[in-house]
């Protein structure tokens, strides 16, 4: 008698939940969470801890690099994405940057093909020939990203990390 009751009123309960689905659209979210089955996204973020970590890291270079038209910006959060310094520290992923500018301003041959991929984004975005140093030549006055230049930015925005500034 009570097993009747119970299957009586789990019939009840899925015509009723029937009905109020037919009426809403169903959305991914809806279908992530009934794929990963009840209860398995609690606390859990969907945002995997790279991304996260690269989502920490666009966001700091987007209001710590003095980058007027951001091409430097796209080239270094490019370099870092991914990257085996992020990797070892998702935890504390502006550690990796600092890391990086460091390694970036340490070495010349780096610091330049930071320069020159700058060059490449920035003729990219604004559809215009890119600016390139040359060696022994003094850096085109219109050139937006020329060694100096971006070596102050990078030193610049080091300064600015948290436990960086001197």
């Amino acid at each position: 008698m009570n097993d009747e009751r119970e299957d009586q009123q789990s019939e009840t309960d899925s015509e009723i939940e029937r009905e109020i689905r037919q009426g809403r659209k169903l959305t991914a979210k809806d279908l992530m969470a009934r794929m990963a089955g009840p209860g398995a996204m609690k606390g859990a973020s969907p945002v995997s801890p790279v991304q996260q970590a690269e989502t920490e890291i666009g966001n700091w270079l987007g209001t710590n690099l003095q980058d007027a038209s951001g091409s430097l910006k796209v080239v270094l959060h490019r370099q870092l994405k991914g990257s085996e310094l992020l990797l070892e520290s998702l935890d504390r992923p502006l550690n990796a940057v600092a890391a990086y500018f460091r390694r970036v301003l340490d070495a010349e041959n780096l610091l330049m093909e930071i320069v020159r991929e700058a060059d490449v984004e920035w003729g990219r975005t604004m559809d215009e020939r890119p600016y390139f140093d040359r060696e022994g030549m003094p850096p085109n006055s219109d050139d937006p990203y020329t060694v100096a230049s971006v070596r102050q930015a990078i030193a610049d925005a080091l300064q600015r990390l948290p436990g960086e500034a001197s």
